[in-house]
């Protein structure tokens, strides 16, 4: 089942079905690519068709913002819950892990990565983290042939949106990767030069709050997501209804 809140049609699914979902798609010969929009990336979609486009066409489109939670409520169509990119994200190096595959990062700044995939060996001791890349490129062909070679079963990729969706949806096919994710600054939290929010913050999807309290700087951006909940109480007294078929 998907769910159109302001254009962007979320699947409707726990972290473990996200995961189940993530899963085969490992197992398959095709490539696919995960997206998890927050309230910022409906913004920025409702002005860029060809952004909206590429989050809509994902194998897998899952909300990471409480602000989505919130807004598919107000529209009457509720989604299950938040499938966060760094839970996510987590539970799918857990199966990797298991599987004994292989895992290549793509993005932040120089040396994040390798830090990041030291880290993630360690915790993650089963997989092969078979290559690392910073997100300061200016050729796309040799960063995919580079991936292609390392011959990665999961890909992050960590750009930051709408980069990395427009990225995956360029290039993804082209690494050879089964499953590509869009991760936003999730290599920074695993390489610890960012610190997620603690745990009661997480669990009251207050994480904005958190991050906002550590950067000041992002107070610009974070005083817009408002707007989408306005946007949903404008749009449900509108009549919209936003519930369709998978």
């Amino acid at each position: 089942m998907k769910i159109n809140v302001l254009g962007i049609h979320f699947d409707d699914l726990t972290v473990a079905e996200a995961v189940e979902i993530g899963s085969r798609f490992l197992d398959s010969d095709c490539f696919h690519y995960a997206v998890t929009p927050n309230p910022e990336f409906i913004l920025s979609a409702e002005k860029d068709g060809a952004f909206r486009s590429i989050i809509n066409r994902a194998d897998l489109v899952l909300a990471d913002g409480i602000g989505v939670i919130h807004s598919a409520r107000l529209l009457g169509t509720p989604l299950k819950g938040r499938v966060t990119g760094v839970d996510f994200a987590a539970n799918m190096l857990a199966e990797l892990d298991r599987r004994g595959g292989r895992l290549f990062l793509l993005g932040a700044k120089p040396g994040v990565a390798e830090t990041a995939g030291e880290n993630i060996s360690r915790q993650y001791p089963n997989l092969t983290v078979c290559g690392t890349h910073d997100g300061y490129f200016k050729q796309d062909e040799p960063v995919v042939q580079t991936i292609r070679e390392a011959k990665p079963d999961l890909l992050f990729v960590c750009l930051g949106a709408p980069k990395q969706e427009k990225w995956m949806a360029a290039h993804g096919a082209d690494t050879g990767a089964k499953l590509a994710i869009g991760l936003g600054g999730v290599l920074d939290v695993y390489a610890g030069t960012v610190q997620r929010a603690p745990k009661a913050f997480q669990k009251l999807g207050m994480e904005w709050a958190y991050r906002l309290y550590k950067e000041p700087k992002r107070f610009g951006r974070m005083v817009r997501l408002p707007l989408v909940l306005v946007k949903a109480v404008k749009l449900r007294l509108a009549g919209g209804t936003k519930k369709e078929d998978a």
